[in-house]
């Protein structure tokens, strides 16, 4: 299935020509639904444990931001929204199986959220990304734009979860199963979270952060060609080095 639908998305990825925008938002339409049915990914998990961006599904999404016009959506509650009309608010029903409880939370269409996922208001889910049966997404918890979410995570309250949608080579940021994301914690620029990890309250990751490895006595740090990556089982806490040098030493 994807495959075909690669083959309609991709000859608009660098632009629409001219009387072919019907066909390209026909293509970014299936390529829509496909996101929202989970068969199609922003990134995925090879044979060998490494994350890669689908850069086809990437670009993909950024032609709906293209072909989209700003436009009012439909009402949801006492909210109303001005967006791109090509990305209004998901809508579930009871057979979606999705828990999205009363108080302010939105989801956006173009995402897949899992039967079994509990969405505790207010938070919130952009376009691309993909959540996991039975993760809760705490309060105040924002999943990013193709941020990848796997099964029983639990998102804490204000955790934010960032996305990247350009380059559309740029692998997202990656949590994977059973891991436990704690409250105020940010993780930014394609960090990979690996399978039963714990990320301790306040903690920052970036693409610049080094993780101190205590018990192997190892640095962990992002590279050009790999992002950081928290091994599996791993607790990381937020720490600080002292400054030795002048002026901070004084």
């Amino acid at each position: 299935m994807t495959a075909g639908l690669r083959g309609r998305v991709e000859p608009f990825a660098e632009g629409v020509p001219a009387g072919r925008e019907a066909e390209a938002r026909e293509a970014f339409q299936a390529l829509r639904e496909a996101l929202e049915a989970g068969t199609a990914r922003a990134a995925e998990r090879g044979d060998d444990g490494v994350w890669r961006a689908n850069a086809w599904v990437k670009a993909g999404i950024l032609l709906g931001f293209r072909l989209g016009q700003l436009a009012a959506l439909p009402e949801a509650g006492p909210f109303r929204f001005l967006d791109k009309d090509t990305y209004g608010v998901r809508r579930f029903t009871t057979e979606d199986r999705v828990r999205l409880v009363p108080g302010g939370s939105a989801v956006r269409e173009g995402a897949y959220l899992a039967p079994g996922v509990i969405c505790m208001p207010p938070m919130y889910v952009n376009v691309g990304a993909w959540v996991g049966e039975g993760t809760m997404i705490d309060s105040h918890a924002l999943v990013g734009s193709c941020a990848q979410v796997g099964r029983r995570v639990h998102l804490s309250a204000a955790a934010q979860i960032g996305g990247v949608l350009e380059p559309a080579g740029a692998v997202p940021v990656v949590i994977e199963d059973d891991v436990l994301v704690g409250g105020n914690t940010g993780l930014y620029e394609g960090a990979v979270v690996k399978t039963r990890a714990v990320i301790a309250a306040g903690t920052v990751l970036t693409g610049s952060t080094p993780i101190y490895d205590l018990p192997r006595q190892q640095l962990i740090k992002a590279a050009p060609d790999h992002p950081t990556v928290v091994p599996a089982g791993a607790v990381v806490v937020p720490g600080a080095r002292a400054v030795t040098a002048a002026p901070g030493r004084d």
